[in-house]
């Protein structure tokens, strides 16, 4: 499937600011390149972004930076693409079984998912994530659920954050509309 040369979202409700992200091909796959910053609960922050995800996209790589009120920090995320990984060198047997990054602050990332699973209508999978928080870059274990319940609509939850809503994709599986979080400018 092939992917635009850059897309935009505008974060609302939950916080206010912008996301910008690049795409281009690599190596089969994709690298993608970004910026996400935003004021939430009344703290500005920013991040920076690149993943790169393999030709099934399976999460290869990220490395994020971002500054906040607590400082700047960067880390750095790696996986042979086997749900196994290594966060700043370290192994973290937490992460085993996970295949996707999702930053907290970006909408981008919940694309990575329903690319990689490929989900026909009415099916749903579990698709546990590297999740890497805005404010500090801490990285846990999030569990998530997808079920696709149209042609570009897909149902998702996080139980630990007691969050479900309906996810709008568009034709290249970008997120359209994350409601309550944000929406997609071009």
């Amino acid at each position: 499937m092939s992917l635009p040369t850059t897309a935009s979202w505008l974060h609302r409700n939950a916080r206010t600011g912008l996301e910008v992200a690049f795409f281009q091909e690599h190596e089969g796959g994709w690298r993608i390149s970004g910026a996400t910053t935003a004021v939430e609960d009344g703290e500005s922050w920013f991040v920076e972004y690149a993943i790169t995800v393999d030709t099934a996209w399976h999460t290869r790589s990220a490395e994020i930076s971002g500054r906040s009120a607590s400082g700047a920090r960067r880390t750095v995320l790696e996986s042979g693409g086997d749900g196994r990984w290594r966060v700043d060198g370290v192994t973290d047997p937490r992460l085993d079984g996970c295949f996707d990054v999702d930053l907290e602050s970006s909408s981008m990332t919940n694309t990575l998912p329903v690319h990689r699973l490929g989900l026909a209508p009415g099916a749903a999978a579990e698709a546990p994530a590297v999740y890497v928080r805005a404010g500090d870059l801490a990285v846990e274990r999030l569990e998530q659920r997808y079920e696709r319940i149209g042609d570009r609509d897909f149902a998702y939850a996080a139980p630990v954050f007691d969050f479900s809503c309906v996810l709008r994709y568009d034709r290249h599986l970008l997120v359209h509309d994350y409601p309550g979080i944000a929406v997609r400018l071009s």
